[in-house]
């Protein structure tokens, strides 16, 4: 028998299309070679700097919080399946919004005809989202909300609910995304010109710090760069630089950091590269406690840990042969276990083709139960540590994040990157290089471009009733002729009043949406004062 050599390795296990740059075997040379020092580079769980997780007992004082991202339709609609949810074991909710709920406009509006409650739900005013969450006692659940350039209206909303429910608002729980920079790069739902988005951030900062201290404000998203198409390395180093703008914006606006970065969170992809996945989640941690304190100057130990929620993979999921995404789902997510996550939402099996039914909600959910309770992967924390392979690909993702960071800077910064168009060309050439991959065959799809089958039986769908949307525009129209018109005006002009001085605009925005001024109303008053973003033709 030969010496273990790579090319018998290669030989015995082919290369795929995602371990070409990987070797075959890995060695404590490869460590050695990296300088790999178990004290500074991994530390402890709950130690900086936090490559083996944020809690030093992880999973086995808490397991990661099961959420299941869902909206459609209407506020009843949506309420039944957050019931339904809840009553299977969810133990904190995740709403989606339809599309003009996200870019501010109301239901009757006819930008909004044809797409009312058909990515989420729909929300237009104080009722709606009283509705939203009717017999949901708010104080004690915790609520994410995908929300970003409409984020400070919805959250205005959420506590104007929780007020009128008799809940302790001070009490509240969860997060809004509020993450606009990631919608320039790779989504799309913005409203307004970046530096104006930021100033109504960091208002959300200062607001929320004093009224609503365990709510997490933002939530920086490397999901939807992930989605769009950048690599694991561009997800984290993007992501990052987002969030180190964020706090630069706080700073600036004479916000102490050891206040606002406790509760900073983050938002992760779980793609389909199973050990990548788990080493990106190691790195990111590491970068971002590295980052924060020796960069920022933070002082306080929270300031530097990298909390995170993740999802897994909405972009692989298939339309043929769906009942393979249940296999997908699995492993991403316990990529995001074993990579020390903190929250997690599993894709429903039949997304590519429609919003999940309650039967493909239910198995998402039972994956991570499944991973929970009889896996064994939450009962030993970062089992990886030391790992000759995970150890160097941590490593190798790190120096690939920074020298993106360097990139930036070299840019002028991450505002100036995203405005000259940088950062979107960077995702779209990485979307471009997997796609080509994926025609040529030289990636492999499992039921595309592989292992595929003549005839494909059909699955059952979720069909949202067409008839919602008339009666959502009859529940806003209704709304006006019924409201304090003097209130509303009143509250309305306080809204343009705050924008154009500079005053914090959420006391402003709470008062509006308590007069019943809807989603659209709020946003187009702040249009007037600030103007809409002009989108940059990347080429």
């Amino acid at each position: 028998m030969c010496d273990h050599c790579s090319p018998c390795y290669t030989a015995q296990f082919p290369m795929t299309d995602q371990n070409k740059q990987d070797k075959a075997v890995y060695t404590p040379a490869d460590l050695e070679a990296l300088g790999f020092d178990p004290e500074t580079d991994l530390g402890f769980p709950g130690e900086y700097p936090f490559t083996r997780g944020i809690q030093p007992t992880m999973y086995r004082g808490r397991l990661w919080t099961m959420r299941q991202y869902a909206g459609m339709g209407d506020a009843e609609e949506s309420n039944r399946r957050y019931k339904f949810l809840l009553a299977n074991g969810t133990a904190g909710l995740s709403v989606a919004f339809d599309l003009p709920t996200q870019i501010g406009y109301d239901s009757d509006d006819p930008m909004s005809m044809g797409e009312v409650g058909k990515v989420g739900v729909a929300i237009d005013s104080l009722e709606d989202m009283e509705r939203l969450f009717d017999g949901i006692p708010l104080d004690k659940i915790s609520t994410s909300m995908t929300i970003n350039a409409t984020a400070s209206i919805l959250l205005a909303l959420y506590v104007a609910a929780a007020r009128r429910a008799g809940a302790d608002t001070r009490k509240l729980s969860g997060t809004v995304q509020n993450d606009v920079l990631k919608e320039y790069i790779a989504r799309g739902t913005y409203i307004y010109p970046v530096r104006h988005a930021l100033r109504i951030i960091t208002d959300m900062f200062a607001w929320a710090n004093e009224h609503v201290p365990d709510w997490n404000t933002i939530s920086i998203s490397g999901y939807h760069m992930r989605e769009a198409g950048s690599t694991a390395a561009q997800e984290v180093a993007f992501t990052l630089a987002n969030g180190a703008t964020y706090v630069e914006a706080a700073i600036a606006a004479s916000l102490d950091v050891d206040r606002i970065a406790p509760r900073l969170s983050f938002f992760f992809n779980a793609h389909n590269n199973f050990l990548e996945e788990v080493a990106k989640f190691r790195c990111a941690r590491r970068v971002w406690a590295q980052m924060m304190r020796e960069h920022f100057g933070a002082k306080n130990p929270r300031s530097w840990m990298l909390r995170f929620h993740t999802q897994t993979a909405g972009s692989t999921l298939t339309a043929q042969q769906p009942e393979n995404n249940i296999v997908r789902t699995a492993l991403q997510a316990l990529a995001a276990v074993l990579g020390g996550t903190q929250s997690l939402h599993t894709n429903g099996f039949d997304e590519a083709l429609a919003l999940p039914t309650e039967e493909a909600a239910r198995t998402a959910l039972r994956t991570q139960q499944i991973i929970a309770y009889e896996s064994g992967a939450a009962q030993t924390i970062d089992p990886f540590a030391g790992s000759y392979y995970i150890e160097s690909l941590t490593a190798k993702l790190e120096r690939d994040v920074l020298a993106l960071q360097e990139q930036i800077a070299q840019q002028g910064g991450m505002l100036a990157a995203i405005e000259k168009g940088w950062v979107q060309s960077e995702i779209q050439n990485a979307a471009y290089e997997y796609q080509r991959s994926v025609d040529s065959g030289e990636a492999t799809v499992v039921g595309v471009n592989r292992f595929t089958r003549d005839n494909e039986p059909g699955v059952p769908i979720q069909r949202i009733d067409e008839e919602l949307e008339r009666k959502q525009i009859e529940r806003v129209r209704a709304l006006r002729m019924r409201r304090d018109a003097a209130r509303w005006q009143v509250s309305l002009d306080r809204v343009r009043d705050h924008a154009r001085n500079g005053a914090n605009l959420m006391p402003a925005i709470l008062e509006a949406v308590e007069s019943y001024a809807t989603v659209g109303e709020i946003a187009s008053a702040m249009r007037e004062v600030f103007g809409e973003y002009e989108e940059s033709v990347v080429i």
